[in-house]
């Protein structure tokens, strides 16, 4: 019941207003009011400071440079892996795409059409390919990663909703990830595409790339799209930071269909890392 109450109140909320004011409030340096939010924040979500370059709260100017904070050199080895976690965070799911749908949770499906912003093309790519969904929580270090090395060929801004993203939610609300708002971002690689999608959440002040910065705000009412190709390619190596989340989220990628042997230690709910092993191509 609380369960159903919590997703309700998600429906009820001005959930566009509150992120605004979030991003405004988190963006904006407030001296010691700044840095006491920090405190907080660092204290009920117990965040592991000492792993982080600056490791010194005072440090921080606004909550977003807190909250996009750089980790130390080699706080997060890679493994040896066709494909490595490009987060730290939290399985969701993952596994194969059925025909074009992807499991959410219990009684919940959506397809890669939806989740692509409706571009059936680029959605075909990954018919009975695989997916692999991770929720990042408030306390995770929130920049991501390549999963492997790939060349950016197309960003797509669709806009949406900002519900929350956590696992209650994507336990009631349909479609999550495919009525969020969501930045795809499409690449090549020596296995064929891959798509990687920043999907976006209630109090989510922004997303941003390595290449473009932030791409929201502004919340704009239509999808829109660049592409790269020729000077504008963008060629990313396995590992690079590709884009953050200025409050936390959630991240879904996409694969074309071949043999793959994700991580057998994987397992819904279960902690990941930023580097570790996700799957093998076999």
């Amino acid at each position: 019941m609380h369960h159903r109450l919590a997703v309700l109140f998600q429906y009820l909320v001005p959930k566009h207003a509150l992120t605004a004011f979030a991003g405004f409030v988190a963006g904006h340096e407030r001296g010691w009011i700044t840095t006491e939010i920090i405190r907080r924040f660092v204290a009920k979500y117990r965040v592991n400071m000492d792993e982080a370059l600056d490791s010194d709260i005072t440090s921080y100017l606004s909550f977003n440079a807190f909250f996009t904070r750089a980790l130390k050199p080699g706080a997060r080895p890679l493994a040896k892996a066709d494909l490595i976690c490009p987060v730290d965070g939290a399985v969701s799911q993952f596994g194969d795409i059925l025909h074009d749908q992807l499991f959410q949770a219990k009684g919940h499906h959506y397809s890669t059409t939806a989740l692509v912003g409706g571009d059936v093309a680029l959605a075909d790519h990954f018919q009975d390919g695989s997916f692999a969904t991770i929720y990042l929580s408030p306390r995770d270090y929130h920049r991501i990663h390549m999963p492997c090395d790939g060349r950016l060929t197309r960003m797509i801004y669709v806009p949406g909703d900002l519900f929350s993203v956590n696992p209650v939610t994507a336990r009631g609300v349909p479609g999550l990830f495919a009525r969020n708002e969501r930045v795809v971002c499409v690449f090549e690689s020596a296995h064929g595409p891959f798509v990687l999608v920043l999907v976006g959440a209630t109090i989510v002040g922004s997303m941003a790339t390595v290449w473009h910065g932030v791409v929201n705000p502004p919340r704009l009412p239509a999808p829109r799209e660049w592409r790269y190709e020729g000077k504008t390619a963008v060629d990313l190596k396995q590992g690079d930071e590709m884009g953050r989340f200025l409050l936390g989220s959630t991240v879904v990628m996409l694969f074309p269909k071949r043999a793959m042997d994700f991580n057998p230690a994987w397992a819904p709910e279960r902690a990941v890392r930023l580097g570790e092993s996700m799957a093998n191509n076999q």
